[in-house]
Parts: structure tokens; C-alpha cells; sequence
């Protein structure tokens, strides 16, 4: 008797979880329409509604880490946050020598240095770019994009990386940071001591 009353909490508790998430899925599905039809009724209807979603979605720079924000808010909940653990830096940026580089700076590092985060943000961009070679781009909750050049990257795409997490490690010893607000780079000196 004591141990069917266990096994109906126990299966009580675990529809409740399934309901749960059956409910959360639904409503995502829900607002994934909404939003889809919201977009193709106003491309259809009016011009300048497609001209203004090419302009802010194709030409600048979305705020990810606000789109984090929200639907970590709305969607996942307190209860339900991501508690790994992660590796994470103690040290300050350590470099020998710096020099101005293209739209950043060129730092002079350890061989096989470990590259942190500067500060939480996720990351936009995994790849080559000109002058700066492999590159990982963190978009920083704080709206600052942040270019890691000549870095092998330890993150995938859409990561959200913690501050002082690790990026990558630099290929020789040269580190490239570049520094991007509002589509516009900015001076290093503000984010590197």
C-alpha cells in the first residue's frame, strides 16, 4: 500500500513535468506563427515595411544578447536555468607588447595563450576575416562586438559565453581585438588597460 502511493507521486509528478513542457512547446510553436504571419502580412501589404525590416535586419547589427534577455525571461524561467559549470579565468589580459592593427590592436602573447571572454555576451560570428584571420566575434551584453582574431576557437555559434570563459587559443602570438559599437569600431584604450 505505502509503495503505490510512492509510485502515484512519483507518476504524478513526472505528468506534471510533461504537461509542462507540452504546454511551453505549444506556446512557442503559437508565437513562432504569430510572428511568421505578422511579418508576411506586413511584406505583402506595404512597401515601406519591407524596406524598414531589410534596413534593421540585413544592414545593422541585431541585439542578440536582448533576444537572450527576453526569452530567457519569458520562456525558460527561473526554475529551469542552466547550472553547468563552466571554466573560467582569474587573470587579467596578459601581453607583452601592443600595436595599433587595422580597426583594433595587435597583442604580443604567450605561445598557446588561452583567450577569455572581456565580458558575457554571445557569439555572433565563427570564421576567417580579412587581416584578422580565424576569427570569433562575441557580441557583449553590454552592446560592444568584440573581435578575437587569429584565435582557434572553443565556442560554437550561438554560444553564450560567461565573462573570463574561454574563447580559443591564439594560433602563434598575435592576438587581434577590434572593438564594434553601433556598426562603428572604437578606440581599444576604453576596454584594454
Amino acid at each position: 500500500m505505502v509503495e503505490s502511493k510512492f509510485y502515484k507521486k512519483k507518476e504524478s509528478k513526472h505528468n506534471s513535468n510533461i504537461k509542462k513542457y507540452i504546454r511551453s512547446f505549444i506556446t512557442k510553436i503559437l508565437l513562432t506563427i504569430i510572428v511568421t504571419l505578422i511579418l508576411l502580412i506586413g511584406f505583402k501589404t506595404n512597401l515601406d515595411f519591407k524596406s524598414n525590416f531589410n534596413k534593421y535586419v540585413y544592414n545593422t547589427s541585431l541585439p542578440f544578447t536582448d533576444f537572450k534577455a527576453i526569452y530567457d525571461k519569458y520562456f525558460i524561467g527561473k526554475e529551469e536555468k542552466n547550472n553547468d559549470t563552466k571554466e573560467v579565468f582569474n587573470e587579467n589580459l596578459v601581453y607583452t607588447t601592443k600595436s595599433m592593427y587595422e580597426d583594433g590592436v595587435k597583442l604580443t602573447v604567450k605561445s598557446n595563450y588561452l583567450v577569455k571572454a572581456l565580458d558575457s555576451g554571445i557569439v555572433v560570428f565563427i570564421g576567417d576575416k580579412d587581416k584578422y584571420g580565424k576569427t570569433v566575434i562575441v557580441q557583449q551584453v553590454n552592446g560592444v562586438d568584440v573581435f578575437y582574431g587569429n584565435v582557434n576557437s572553443s565556442v560554437n555559434m550561438y554560444d553564450y559565453v560567461e565573462k573570463d570563459s574561454l574563447i580559443g587559443e591564439v594560433i602563434d602570438t598575435k592576438l587581434y581585438l577590434a572593438f564594434q559599437k553601433e556598426g562603428n569600431f572604437v578606440d581599444y584604450k576604453e576596454y584594454i588597460k
